[in-house]
């Protein structure tokens, strides 16, 4: 039998059903950004990074290779939650006049002991770069201020910040430690970003007629922001061992603290389980400060991997 010919308004009128239809099932479909897409993909991409770092780390155990004695798998020391969680009672310190076997719970001794750490560490960055950048602007706004503080800060910039811990615990306390072992190679840095500075933008200020005022304000400033915030980064990772040393010579209480207590007693569970929690708090504090800049930073491409395609 030989098919019949639609008529031409049947035949549109099944295309426009079709088109419908589709449209409809678009519209139920749930509209995901292109953001949160790229979110996903590197989650999920971090996660496979570090599942496969820990399932080596667990086929060597299971081979025999790694001595679970001196390296644990990630399995012996994040299994078992309640026992680390017990060593970090140095947050017993906020209790008065309790006895030794009471207290915050476990996970609330380890929460004060990380919010311990970490309001250390932001804390003294937050401070040491405000003072670092108001400086360093100072010094290049003003001769006679380069002439008297450049070459101090030039003099004292090389004396690592581990040497600079014992006189600025026992002057300011542990908080203050990462101000002053940052504070020098942070207005260095921050000079470095004002010479830097691409001359032809200062020149066309001067010619529009902008003050020496107007030109840091609206010209140097922001043309050094991108370069100050990747320094600020850095100094980031440099501000947490810095507690962490800190911490370590008994002063206060706090992460650094829990892992010489698990070197003293030779507990290589609780280093790798605290070693587990820096690295998650360093992960989670760089991440939240390239957040905060390209918030700031919005008319900054993104050009990371732009070498790939070459």
């Amino acid at each position: 039998m030989k098919a019949v010919p639609q008529p031409a308004a049947a035949r549109e009128q099944q295309t426009e059903a079709i088109g419908a239809a589709r449209a409809a099932l678009a519209a139920l479909r749930p509209a995901i950004p292109a953001w949160a897409g790229r979110a996903v993909s590197r989650a999920g991409f971090t996660l496979l990074s570090v599942g496969l770092f820990c399932a080596l780390w667990e086929l060597l155990w299971a081979l025999g290779i790694s001595d679970p004695r001196l390296l644990p798998p990630p399995h012996v020391f994040l299994g078992n939650f309640p026992e680390q969680a017990k060593f970090f009672n140095t947050a017993q310190r906020w209790q008065v006049g309790v006895g030794l076997n009471t207290g915050p719970s476990p996970a609330g001794a380890v929460m004060i002991t990380i919010a311990a750490s970490a309001a250390r560490v932001f804390a003294g960055l937050l401070i040491a770069s405000t003072l670092s950048i108001a400086i360093g602007v100072l010094i290049r706004y003003y001769v006679a201020i380069e002439k008297l503080a450049l070459p101090t800060i030039t003099l004292l910039s090389p004396v690592s910040p581990i040497a600079w811990l014992p006189v600025a615990i026992f002057l300011f306390g542990i908080g203050d430690a990462v101000v002053v072992a940052l504070f020098f190679h942070m207005v260095l840095a921050t000079i470095s970003q004002i010479d830097g500075v691409n001359r032809n933008l200062i020149n066309v200020a001067r010619t529009m007629g902008a003050t020496k005022l107007q030109i840091y304000a609206r010209v140097i400033i922001p043309a050094i922001l991108p370069g100050l915030l990747m320094v600020l980064r850095l100094n980031l990772l440099g501000a947490w061992m810095v507690v962490l040393v800190a911490e370590s010579t008994g002063v206060g209480y706090g992460l650094g603290q829990v892992i010489m207590l698990a070197r003293n007693t030779f507990n290589p569970s609780l280093v790798f389980f605290t070693i587990a929690l820096i690295g998650v708090l360093g992960f989670a504090s760089d991440w939240a400060l390239r957040m905060v800049q390209k918030r700031i930073l919005y008319w900054v491409p993104e050009t990371a991997g732009v070498l790939r395609g070459l």
